[in-house]
């Protein structure tokens, strides 16, 4: 099991970037694929990107693409998110969340995934 928690949320202005974190517990997060979703208010969680188990493979949204990075550091169990040129639209509940595996798949639904983050709020004002 697997315990996440989400931190690097805040209020920014439109074209500006923030950097989330993801730390998990545990010993075994090398063997977790990882992504990060949001949620906007009224809307379904929406997937952002996914890494797998060792940073070798990546997939982002399209509506996040070239603007995002996910990146992970196994030896600090923890999972990023480099969000630049920001919109509004962009504003939402960030979550990460853990899918138990070591192969090379990515996941990017909502249901493929164990465990989850209590989620950090990301502000982009106009």
């Amino acid at each position: 099991q697997v315990q996440l928690v989400e931190s690097g949320g805040g209020l920014v202005q439109a074209g500006g970037s923030l950097r989330l974190s993801c730390a998990a517990s545990g010993r075994t997060f090398s063997s977790y694929a990882m992504g990060w979703f949001r949620q906007a208010p009224g809307k379904e969680r929406d997937f952002v990107a996914a890494i797998n188990w060792s940073g070798s493979n990546t997939y982002y949204a399209d509506s996040v693409k070239g603007r995002v990075t996910i990146s992970r550091d196994n030896t600090k169990n923890t999972v990023y998110l480099q969000m630049n040129s920001l919109k509004p639209e962009d504003t939402a509940v960030y979550y990460c969340a853990a899918h138990r595996t070591t192969g090379w798949a990515l996941y990017s639904r909502v249901d493929e995934y164990d465990y989850w983050g209590q989620g950090t709020q990301v502000t982009v004002s106009s």
